[in-house]
């Protein structure tokens, strides 16, 4: 029997509506608040237009910074009304404290609601029945848009509780567990437990890692720590900004309710193939290509491509200036070239240098008596007014583009020009059909995109950007904010140094070397939270990918925090992944299940002829027993062809249904899983055994395996 037991019955039916109902008057009075702060936000937006009226550039001014203010905070307060109200603590001094998605104050400055983020709020998530730390009852308010649904209390200091205090439910963490997954992933701040808020509230410098097993809330933690920097120090995190990176769009999609839901709607959401501006990519290599593209070698095959002559680079140019012939070799050219690279210079940062240093080797060669009386100033204004130096020079020294340089390594010659002694043979060979497709960019090659950007590095502007050249967008800002704006957007659209104030990277133990290389330029001067577990990584070179890591990170202190209980899966379907684990993960990472379900996870081998039949009957089968959403997953190599074949199957379920591979189901939770062929999964890869246990692991209620052969049972079972 547990502490509330022991004091107090659990209420009773009218009880529990009683509260509910008193719950609601005071939602009621938060709400009108909340819709008097908005109706006085947008009377400022229309007010911020009105003032364009006058007619002249100050006025103009004042309205962009006055409609970008006021609409900022429509959004905020659009974005939190749902769910508005979730908590409630009543303390020992008889204070009853409402905590929120925003803070609301009252007309005479009152808290009516404080802010999760605030430290008056750090109770409701710290305090424990054994450190009560002042808090008598934790109480969380379920609510659908605003109206208040249900409650769950925690009795956490019987001793000072008052004789008519009501105790209502079995406590709101396990009320939450059983709830069906949909198709995004949901605010937990009225749920989080004391380890999760030590990691939400960790110190903002440096790095915070958060580990765990599957189902601890690693991810939706670092969205709520991600919230809580923006809340607690708005204007370093808000003006440098905020970059989310997941591993893929499915996964972007997932979670990008999550942040807007607390208060949040300035942050970058970006998956691995949509971090660079400008470039987006969907499709994955193979594992053998992933491992090829990802390795840290590749920095050499790029640093050669960019210090390469071009492909239609000429190989000498000729001049005749008064008496003389003057000639460069390709000799020359190539010294010279070699020369204007020398020390670590970027190509395209050499460009303003190039037109010196051919009027330099050219002037060496003037030795007529009419060319040197004239000297080297009207020789030089001469050659630089000449059509034909100008052709030679774009020829010879074009403005690279990223893209273009990429484009340079499908050409079989030129790879292997590049790749000597680096990649072998069937390497470069595995490549080349990578890119047999021409522009057809894999996420795996944004990376390698990003690395020659950077390597290239930028054309100087030959003149500075005054005012003028600001762009329209940041003419919302006050003038000094603005200021600071227009020099934080020259700073991002530098290849030099695309900085973020935070970065929060998910599933981080994916990451190879190359993908750390560019997400550490976004972060060089950034905090860092980052998300991960090893026995779940697809990467087959960790100890590569470390190296990278530290490299990124670049001697920033850690902070790191090991979340140990799965709230995710029931402990039935668990105890069979972790099973999986062992088999291919030295002493894994394994979380706490604690919830039971009564429900053990299906295995069904039949022939293979009858493998799709039966996985559709599992689909109709689940569909029935859950509400929330259900993925049919395979080998990435035989998803198509499944996905293809249960077509009118999964429509017929209007999007509950989906057919994922592997890599697809990363961070996700599903009501149900349908593994399809088992040993196809765990015989794709060197990390096929992990895939297959991060798949098992994101079933919250049921889990079926249906396959032709069972290897990969008897392995488990041995």
């Amino acid at each position: 029997m547990d502490q509330n037991e022991a004091v107090r019955p659990t209420a009773s039916q009218q009880q529990t509506q009683d509260e509910i109902a008193h719950e609601q008057a005071y939602v009621d009075r938060v709400y009108a608040r909340l819709d008097e702060a908005s109706r006085t936000a947008r009377s400022l937006v229309a007010e911020g237009y009105a003032r364009a009226s006058v007619g002249h550039e100050g006025a103009l001014v004042e309205r962009d910074a006055m409609v970008y203010q006021a609409s900022k905070r429509v959004a905020a307060l659009d974005a939190a009304h749902d769910g508005l109200v979730f908590g409630r603590l009543d303390l020992v001094d008889g204070e009853a404290r409402y905590i929120g998605r925003i803070g609301v104050r009252d007309a005479d400055r009152d808290v009516l609601l404080v802010d999760w983020r605030a430290p008056a709020a750090s109770l409701f998530y710290q305090a424990t029945a054994q450190e009560p730390a002042g808090v008598v009852r934790r109480r969380v308010l379920r609510s659908r848009r605003q109206e208040v649904i249900g409650v769950e209390d925690d009795l956490l200091d019987a001793e000072n509780a008052p004789a008519e205090m009501v105790v209502v439910g079995e406590g709101a963490l396990l009320a939450s567990l059983s709830r069906a997954r949909d198709a995004s992933m949901h605010s937990v701040v009225a749920t989080i437990q004391k380890e999760q808020d030590e990691a939400i509230r960790a110190p903002s410098r440096g790095a915070t890692t958060i580990g765990g097993g599957p189902g601890t809330g690693k991810t939706v933690v670092a969205l709520h720590r991600a919230a809580y920097l923006l809340y607690t120090d708005r204007r370093r995190f808000e003006s440098g900004g905020v970059l989310v990176v997941g591993p893929s769009g499915i996964f972007m999609n997932y979670i990008d309710r999550v942040l807007p839901s607390l208060g949040e709607t300035s942050v970058t959401l970006r998956s691995l193939g949509e971090v660079v501006d400008g470039v987006k990519a969907v499709r994955h290599d193979s594992g053998e290509v992933s491992a090829i593209k990802g390795s840290a070698r590749m920095r050499q095959v790029l640093a050669r491509a960019v210090r390469a002559e071009t492909p239609e680079s000429p190989h000498d140019f000729g001049y005749f200036y008064r008496d003389d012939v003057l000639r460069l070799t390709r000799q020359d050219l190539n010294a010279l070239r070699r020369q204007l690279l020398g020390a670590g210079q970027r190509r395209n940062r050499a460009y303003s240098k190039v037109r010196g240093h051919l009027v330099d080797a050219l002037w060496q060669q003037v030795e007529g008596p009419r060319a040197l009386e004239d000297g080297k100033e009207t020789f030089s204004e001469e050659l630089l007014d000449s059509d034909e130096f100008a052709s030679f020079l774009d020829a010879w020294w074009p403005e690279l583009d990223a893209i273009e340089l990429w484009r340079w390594l499908h050409d079989p010659q030129r790879l292997s020009e590049f790749a000597d002694g680096v990649l072998s043979t069937e390497e470069q060979r595995a490549l080349l059909d990578s890119w047999s497709d021409g522009d057809d960019i894999a996420v795996e090659d944004i990376p390698l995109i990003d690395e020659l950007r950077y390597l290239l590095g930028e054309v100087p502007a030959e003149h500075a950007e005054d005012e003028s050249d600001v762009p329209r967008q940041l003419m919302s800002f006050e003038r000094a904010e603005r200021e600071d704006a227009a020099e934080r957007l020259r700073t991002t659209q530098s290849i030099e140094d695309d900085g973020f104030a935070h970065v929060l990277v998910d599933e981080a133990q994916d990451l190879s070397a190359m993908q750390w290389r560019m997400l550490g330029r976004r972060g060089k001067y950034a905090s860092w939270t980052i998300v991960g577990d090893a026995a779940q990584s697809s990467w087959p070179h960790p100890d590569e990918a470390a190296q990278a890591r530290a490299d990124a990170l670049d001697g920033k202190p850690e902070h790191n925090f090991k979340l140990s209980t799965n709230y995710r899966n029931s402990a039935e379907i668990y105890e069979f992944a972790a099973e999986v684990a062992r088999a291919s993960v030295t002493d894994p990472d394994l979380p706490d299940a604690v919830r039971r379900t009564g429900t053990q996870p299906q295995h069904i081998v039949v022939d293979s002829g009858d493998v799709l039949d039966h996985v559709r009957a599992t689909i109709d089968e689940m569909a029935a027993r859950v509400e929330g959403t259900i993925a049919v997953v395979t080998a990435s190599a035989s998803r198509d062809d499944v996905a293809g074949r249960l077509a009118e199957k999964v429509g017929a379920y209007g999007g509950r249904v989906s057919v994922m591979d592997g890599l697809d189901t990363k961070g996700l939770e599903l009501a149900g899983v349908v593994v399809v062929e088992p040993d196809q999964m765990t015989d794709q890869s060197e990390a096929g055994w992990r895939t297959l246990y991060v798949v098992l692991t994101r079933a919250t209620q049921l889990l079926t395996t249906v396959g032709s052969g069972r290897e990969w049972l008897n392995r488990i079972e041995a």
